[in-house]
């Protein structure tokens, strides 16, 4: 098993990231939120997991060891496989995960797409207690998680619309969620007297980016009530 990446960002694309490591150029598949940390040019580090298939060997990312190991126990469940745990982990994170399973939360985990009701209850069923408690992740992931970085507009948006459009919704269904969740920032924002982003916001206020990870669980909530 490739237990983590540390290299160059050659390259990131919407399904994933290329990390230069000794020369070579590896694509790792990512979750937006993943994405968010990855800067081309810059170096990384992201554990990984290795999926093994008759026609294909593909690598999945993640910004924390806690995550990979969630994607992992993810797929002991019957009927979830690698996309299908990655589509779990853009839209929870995996503490929020552990708490859906614990509390038999069946509608939060049919927020995800490819994800019915059955399905839902067949994961609880399959996957309780196996996941740990809130909190319980791997050691050393503290500090690990993903931030906005300062130094510009966030491309957050594109990140989320490319989130949703590979998560199974059209894009015009995501392109108004992203709307909706606009309109939310610009009210809280009002609401404290700052900008969000945009030519107008001062040095502190650029340095608090919307995070692309945040900014996507709030847009799948946006077309959950839809």
């Amino acid at each position: 098993m490739i237990s983590h990446l540390a290299g160059t960002v050659a390259a990131i694309a919407p399904e994933g990231a290329v990390i230069e490591v000794g020369g070579v150029g590896l694509l790792v598949q990512c979750t937006p939120g993943t994405l968010a940390t990855l800067r081309p040019g810059e170096q990384a580090r992201v554990a990984t997991s290795l999926v093994v298939r008759e026609d294909a060997l593909t690598l999945f990312g993640f910004v924390t060891d806690d995550e990979r190991d969630v994607f992992v126990l993810l797929q002991t469940a019957s009927g979830v496989g690698p996309r299908l745990a990655l589509a779990m982990l853009a839209v929870f994170t995996p503490d929020a995960l552990r708490r859906a399973v614990l509390s038999e939360d069946v509608a939060a985990l049919t927020r995800v797409p490819g994800i019915g009701r059955k399905g839902a209850q067949r994961i609880v069923l399959e996957l309780a207690g196996r996941l740990g408690a809130p909190g319980s992740g791997s050691p050393g992931d503290a500090g690990a998680v993903a931030v906005s970085r300062p130094g510009g507009p966030a491309p957050w948006r594109e990140q989320v619309r490319t989130g949703l459009v590979n998560l199974g919704w059209q894009a015009r269904d995501a392109d108004h969620a992203i709307a909706a969740v606009e309109a939310d920032l610009a009210d809280a924002a009002a609401a404290d007297g700052t900008a969000t982003d945009g030519a107008g916001a001062d040095g502190a206020a650029a340095a608090q980016q919307p995070d692309a990870a945040a900014m996507l669980r709030a847009a799948l909530r946006k077309l959950s009530r839809a």
